[in-house]
């Protein structure tokens, strides 16, 4: 069993795909040209949103978007605990200061009540100007964004979506990358939208910003290439990534993120079992939509989640823990982040939680083997 199956994918795409390969292969043409903009174009219509700029990375997306609003030392970021590295790690990398606000415990995204507080506790504590949020739709799911853009706009913040794990969920009709200021994604091989690489996207409605991203991105151009008006980065989506996702969107659109949610709903059938265990199961609230980068349950308190790993692997269930560490605990923010109550909701969830095999090209077969797998735990 594959813990996110992409031969499959490959496999049910394989004709589009490698048509789209050869095509750009025959073309001679590998960075830009009309499958970069046209994939912008249709990332663009997805999401409902004026503009798209593809990047190298995920992580690029989230840089171009702090430094088109000029974010910077003296301002401090907020950016949820419980996320990958990469969500804080551009704060520093701008010269700006991460500030780590807890998490929901049931939907292991920001918690807005933790967000003010976090701002309350920096406005009077440190000489720091509350600037930009990132909120991190994890897992698939979401943040509050209603409720976390309340708060920006009360503070008069920016808010930052990173949808790298979220692309393809929806708060009622809304999409995931339609919240922010600016938005980004990652099209990481095992995200919900991936590429056969790495690459990213920035989404906003803003002409300015797309237009200032779009220079930082080639090296701060202005005119072309060559009139470099600003300091920049080398930061572009590969024109053969960009016809791989072209075919992967068309598909992502049309069933995958319908047939993830209906593997989550097997999900929740078969390991129902596990509450009276005192395991917890993923939440999706009313009115919120996942595309389920990640099935994540959380084993029982006293339990060894290590010793749980073991066995499931013997019987060919393969996981992961996504995180194992508090952001405020990694060694690279000693001293450079702040972190204002611990965040004790991340760090039980840090011991806890543990991912099981997810994608929309599982069977329900597989999910009765991996809930009977855990059943004989």
């Amino acid at each position: 069993m594959e813990f996110r199956d992409l031969k499959a994918q490959y496999a049910a795409l394989k004709p589009a795909v490698d048509g789209a390969v050869g095509a750009v292969l025959s073309s001679g043409r590998f960075i830009g040209g009309a499958p970069v903009a046209e994939l912008e174009g249709a990332l663009a219509d997805y999401v409902a949103v004026a503009h798209c700029l593809t990047c190298a990375n995920g992580t690029d997306a989230l840089e171009l978007a702090l430094l088109a609003w000029g974010v910077g030392e003296g301002d401090a970021v907020f950016v949820p605990d419980f996320t990958f590295f990469s969500s804080g790690e551009v704060v520093p990398l701008v010269g700006a200061t991460p500030v780590f606000v807890d998490v929901d415990p049931a939907t292991y995204n920001m918690d807005p009540a933790s967000l003010r507080r976090a701002v309350a506790w920096v406005r009077e504590n440190t000489g720091l100007a509350p600037k930009a949020v990132v909120a991190v739709d994890l897992f698939g799911l979401p943040a509050d964004l209603p409720a976390i853009r309340e708060v920006c706009d009360g503070e008069g913040m920016f808010l930052l979506e990173d949808g790298a794990q979220g692309f393809g969920g929806r708060i009622g009709e809304a999409r995931a990358c339609s919240f922010g200021d600016i938005s980004t994604t990652s099209f990481f091989p095992a995200k919900p939208l991936g590429c056969y690489g790495d690459g990213g996207a920035v989404f906003t409605d803003d002409d300015g910003w797309d237009a200032l991203m779009r220079s930082i991105a080639v090296h701060g151009k202005g005119t072309m290439k060559y009139d470099n008006v600003r300091l920049g980065m080398n930061s572009r989506l590969d024109t053969l990534q960009a016809a791989v996702l072209s075919v992967k969107l068309e598909a992502f659109a049309g069933y995958e993120v319908a047939d993830v949610n209906r593997v989550a709903a097997w999900y929740g059938e078969a390991l129902s079992f596990l509450g009276a265990r005192g395991w917890g199961l993923p939440l999706v609230p009313d009115g919120f939509t996942s595309s389920w980068a990640q099935y994540t349950v959380k084993v029982p308190e006293g339990v060894d989640r290590g010793a749980v790993q073991a066995t499931l692997k013997d019987q060919g269930v393969p996981t992961m823990v996504y995180y194992p560490r508090p952001m405020h605990r990694q060694p690279a923010f000693d001293g450079v982040g702040l972190c204002p109550d611990g965040c004790p909701v991340t760090c039980e969830l840090c011991g806890r939680v543990l991912s099981l095999p997810m994608g929309p090209y599982m069977g329900r077969d597989d999910v009765e083997r991996v809930a009977a797998a855990l059943e004989a735990l």
